[in-house]
C-alpha cells in the first residue's frame, strides 16, 4: 500500500497526465476501500479526494466515468556525483502547510 508523501503519476486514458502527491489515506465505511486525498501538481495545484480500493491505489487500472485511470508510483532515482559514483541520498517530502 502506498503512503502519505508518495508521488504518483496519474494515467488517464492510458496516457501519463499529471503528477500527484498523496496527502492522506483514510479508511472508508466499506471494507477494502479508502479515501485517498491527492495534491495534483498542476498550475494552480489542486486537491482531490477519490474513494478507491487498495489494489487501485497500488496500481491496478480502474475507471472514472467510463474512462481508464491508473496510478503509478514515481521511483526515486539514485544521484550520481562528479566521479560517477552513486550517492545514496534519502529524500524527504515536506508537506505544504495549509
Amino acid at each position: 500500500m502506498r503512503h502519505e508523501g508518495d508521488v504518483l503519476l496519474v494515467y488517464y486514458m492510458d496516457r501519463p497526465t499529471v503528477y500527484a502527491r498523496i496527502e492522506a489515506i483514510e479508511t472508508d465505511i466499506k471494507r477494502g476501500w479508502y479515501h485517498i486525498t491527492l495534491l495534483l501538481l498542476t498550475i494552480p495545484s489542486r486537491t482531490v479526494t477519490w474513494i478507491l480500493r487498495e489494489s487501485y491505489i497500488d496500481g491496478d487500472p480502474f475507471t472514472m466515468d467510463g474512462m481508464p485511470v491508473r496510478l503509478e508510483e514515481v521511483k526515486k532515482t539514485p544521484v550520481e556525483s562528479d566521479d560517477k559514483k552513486t550517492v545514496n541520498m534519502s529524500a524527504k517530502v515536506i508537506p505544504f502547510k495549509k
